[in-house]
């Protein structure tokens, strides 16, 4: 058995005394292992590390075996990723999330949505909605999705403000008025059509975040006994002061 395709390193792990297992997030082939001879090795550090694009040819005798990994860099975006606290977290947790998906399994609607992710690290709040797009995606390739383009009281598309902690629904403002104390606040940039470049405030960071981590938590995290990343607290935490430093200034 072999195949060729294209890869973002999720993680590595010494195996032995020279080689390692690398985990990709591959288009084709979905999350994926497999030994790389050598890897534990300085001259393949570089390039082993989490959110490089690769070029992976992958062999095996059988599909179900963990087979050898060839690999070359395509994109190595981990060192500039390194120069910044909340991509460093970002990227970690961004490889926690990738590893509920089943194993061999191709999303490659999530892989499409990973590269973007990584290649837009740069501002800390272009980041932050990026990763909370990455979650609610998440939930839906899991079977969870949340409904944002309907009223879940009335049907409406429009003025939709609010979101059901319960449903995962969207409600609009005027089916949802009597109970907003027990509502969640609808983020403009989560809302279609709504929240061009830039158009979100730390409050609509926290709110995005608050609504994909209640989501995750319930339905994928606890149902596994795993709870969020301390990376993605990591995150929001780099990214508030990242935010913060830069209105300062």
């Amino acid at each position: 058995m072999e195949w060729t395709d294209e890869g973002i390193v999720l993680g590595v792990r010494r195996h032995g005394e020279s080689s390692a297992i690398v985990e990709l997030l591959t288009r084709e082939h979905g999350r994926h292992l497999g030994l790389v001879r050598g890897g534990a090795g300085s001259r393949m550090r570089p390039l082993l590390q989490p959110g490089n694009s690769v070029t992976a040819g992958w062999r095996a005798r059988l599909d179900e075996h963990l087979g050898m990994y060839t690999l070359e860099g395509t994109r190595l975006r981990a060192a500039a990723l390194l120069a910044s606290s909340h991509a460093v977290y970002g990227v970690t947790h961004l490889a926690a999330l990738a590893r509920l998906l089943p194993e061999r399994d191709p999303h490659e609607d999530i892989y499409e949505m990973l590269l973007g992710t990584l290649d837009d690290f740069e501002d800390a709040g272009i980041a932050a909605v990026h990763l909370i797009r990455f979650e609610l995606a998440m939930l839906t390739e899991l079977g969870f999705g949340l409904d944002l383009e309907n009223c879940a009281a009335t049907g409406a598309t429009t003025d939709l403000i609010y979101i059901s902690p319960k449903s995962g629904g969207a409600v609009s403002r005027a089916a949802g008025e009597p109970w907003r104390d027990r509502l969640l606040p609808l983020p403009a940039f989560l809302r279609e059509g709504e929240g061009g470049a830039n158009a979100w405030s730390d409050q609509d960071l926290r709110d995005g975040f608050r609504i994909t981590g209640l989501f995750l938590l319930r339905h994928v995290l606890e149902p596994r006994g795993q709870g969020h990343s301390d990376a993605r607290d990591g995150f929001i935490n780099a990214v508030t002061r990242r935010r913060t430093q830069a209105a300062s200034t």
